[in-house]
């Protein structure tokens, strides 16, 4: 917690710094205060630029205090801003004193033209990022595009800001751009080219691949001969790249470990086939290789060691993580009381059905498990519907507050299940989720 504070600290410290440098080194350009506005907003809105390549370089010593899909998470919205900000300056620039010629005229120096293609550069990664973009690219495609561009409008801003105005006549303020410059593209290539092909030498082997439904997989690899290993909390997830040759597509994805930690010798995967890519999933055989970058995330209950009541809540392929946590318990003989509440479509659905009853049925952990099917066939004697406020009053009991509930599933199922939490009286600091849905 403490190093949380002093890694926010740091990056809020490193994002006004700009500002002050200018307000103590430098006296006002006279121009008025919507002029200085927009000076401000282009010198904060570089240095949120500079660190997005930090926040998103799965740097384990930054992710682990929050999570990788709250640092993700912080860094879409961090764009989003930083977007606004870069927006807003030429317009204030020209609404404070510059002119409208500033936004239209084609005959300006070098530097404000690097300015200006930055920006349209900025618009179009913001725009190829948005959920609603009709080329609709693919996670692949989209990750190509954006690494491409990002460098360039890095490098186009920097030359632009650095040229332009008497802001820079600060020793300290030059400095700190180029050390801004520098520390952006170095982390950018090595996230992007350097650590993937250190990783790569150490791929992993894949030794069984199984399938759990009609429709899922579960994938198990094992390190290369001689090494150990990677260690990992149950729950956690992992980056893998599969080398399967045979004109199968070889992308980046992340999956949550369904293994437990227990398992020294392998490590497994549970893939849901949902898109282009996972679709070719039950085509992986024993003997393909992988790369992989792991382990990442906070949702564990290792983590939370004062809480002794459990109630786990998942719909469909969001199992993954609470199967590796209850194995992780079985494994280690934790007498923990775990109620699983799971959602599915049909049975058929089901992951691990065979497994949960085993362990429900065993003493470690002292599980409860509760199917609901939305769509169940006849002859279905279990729960049906949703997990709702009434279930979830149903089966928690009256102590639901002092409870500790870890969610993981689609979207919708979070949202409602978190409001109804809220509604009954569950603090926000007993309420864990696994976002899975956002880009690496």
């Amino acid at each position: 917690m403490v190093r949380g504070l002093v890694y926010i600290v740091i990056y809020c410290g490193l994002v006004i710094s700009p500002l002050l440098i200018v307000t103590f080194a430098h006296p006002p350009s006279g121009q008025g205060i919507i002029y200085e506005i927009g000076r401000g907003f282009a010198l904060v809105g570089f240095m949120i630029l500079g660190l997005q390549a930090v926040l998103a370089a799965r740097l384990k010593w930054i992710e682990r205090p929050f999570g990788f899909d709250i640092v993700i998470r912080f860094h879409k919205h961090m764009a989003v801003f930083a977007a606004i900000l870069i927006l807003s300056h030429p317009l204030l620039l020209a609404l404070g004193g510059a002119g409208l010629a500033l936004l239209t005229t084609l005959k300006i120096p070098w530097y404000l033209w690097a300015g200006k293609i930055a920006l349209a550069l900025l618009v179009i990664t913001a725009v190829i990022s948005l959920p609603q973009f009709p080329l609709r690219l693919s996670f692949e495609r989209w990750r190509i595009l954006h690494d491409a561009l990002f460098p360039a409008i890095i490098i186009l801003a920097f030359l632009h800001s650095r040229f332009i105005g008497m802001d820079f006549s600060s020793a300290v303020l030059r400095g700190l751009w180029v050390g801004m410059l520098a520390l952006a593209l170095v982390v950018f290539i090595y996230h992007r080219f350097v650590r993937p092909l250190l990783l790569d030498r150490h791929r992993y082997r894949v030794v069984a691949v199984r399938q759990e439904t009609n429709n899922v997989w579960t994938v198990t690899l094992a390190p290369p001969k001689g090494e150990r290993r990677y260690a990992y909390l149950p729950g956690q997830f992992q980056f893998i790249t599969f080398h399967r040759g045979r004109g199968l597509p070889e992308e980046e994805h992340h999956w949550t470990i369904s293994s437990s930690p227990t398992e020294k010798t392998s490590v497994s995967s549970t893939i849901k086939e949902l898109g282009d890519f996972t679709a070719t999933i039950g085509q992986t055989k024993p003997g393909d290789t992988a790369t992989i970058h792991a382990p990442f995330g906070r949702f564990s209950y290792v983590l939370h060691p004062d809480e002794r009541d459990l109630v786990f809540i998942a719909g469909g392929i969001g199992i993954t993580p609470l199967m590796g946590m209850l194995r992780h318990m079985r494994d280690t003989k934790a007498a923990l009381p775990v109620l699983l509440l799971y959602a599915n479509k049909d049975e058929g659905e089901i992951c691990f059905k065979k497994e949960l009853v085993a362990i429900e049925k065993g003493r470690y952990p002292r599980l409860k498990v509760v199917h609901v099917l939305s769509s169940p066939a006849t002859g279905w004697k279990g729960e049906t519907g949703r997990i709702d406020r009434e279930r979830i009053e149903q089966y928690c009991g009256k102590d639901i507050g002092k409870k500790a509930f870890y969610i993981c599933g689609p979207p919708g199922l979070l949202e409602a299940t978190i409001a109804t939490l809220r509604a009954l009286g569950v603090p926000d600091g007993r309420m864990h989720i696994e976002i899975f849905s956002f880009l690496g």
